[in-house]
């Protein structure tokens, strides 16, 4: 990972794309792209379709791994649909390691460029889970399986306990960015004063106040 890719400004999403999924992704890394954005969760994302869109264009030379910044998300059960990429009664922390795994099966790659908590398991604080997800995110960075960690979806209490309570910090914070709420202004701040690489999404698609 000597040679690994400088994180992007911009990451290209592949949320909701089902069926095109992985020809929208292979037209994104043509159109220079080398940033892409996914998840393990079948749910909302086919994250299988990007890997093919990835591998084959690392195969025909277009693109080297090492000039893409890969970033994924283990997404608790509530999130999911039937179709897990991990064992519903394994521990919280199996189910990161499985979900890491399928991962790095789905672009054929060893290591990760970014892995990221797609979101608490509620709405109020940080639970049990949470904390026992993140302690395997940590574990999976100190392998150096994976480059950064990070989370999805936090409010800012959320985001300030977890630092709190942190061994590596979280590298970077992916949250819905749009003027109803005041373009997320708290959680930038304070992702700011920690060196907390803020990720901002729906900046385009969300409708809000001005």
């Amino acid at each position: 990972m000597l040679d690994a890719a400088p994180t992007p400004h911009l990451l290209y999403g592949t949320a909701w794309k089902e069926e095109r999924t992985e020809s929208l992704t292979a037209l994104a890394l043509s159109q220079g792209f080398r940033g892409i954005d996914t998840a393990n969760q079948r749910k909302h994302y086919y994250e299988a379709a990007v890997g093919a869109a990835v591998t084959a264009a690392i195969a025909r030379g277009a693109v080297s791994r090492a000039e893409l910044f890969l970033q994924s998300k283990f997404t608790f059960q509530s999130g999911q649909d039937h179709r897990l990429p991990y064992d519903s009664a394994a521990s919280v922390a199996t189910q990161v390691q499985q979900s890491f795994r399928s991962s790095l099966e789905h672009f054929s790659t060893d290591y990760l460029d970014s892995f990221v908590l797609h979101g608490p398991s509620s709405r109020d604080g940080l639970k049990d889970d949470d904390v026992e997800a993140w302690r395997a995110l940590e574990a999976l960075a100190q392998s150096g399986k994976v480059r950064f960690i990070g989370v999805s979806n936090f409010s800012l209490a959320q985001l300030e306990e977890l630092l709190k309570l942190s061994r590596l910090p979280p590298r970077f914070l992916q949250n819905r960015c749009y003027a109803r709420t005041g373009w997320d202004r708290a959680v930038r701040r304070v992702c700011e004063e920690h060196g907390v690489v803020y990720q901002g999404f729906s900046l385009l698609t969300a409708r809000g106040l001005d």
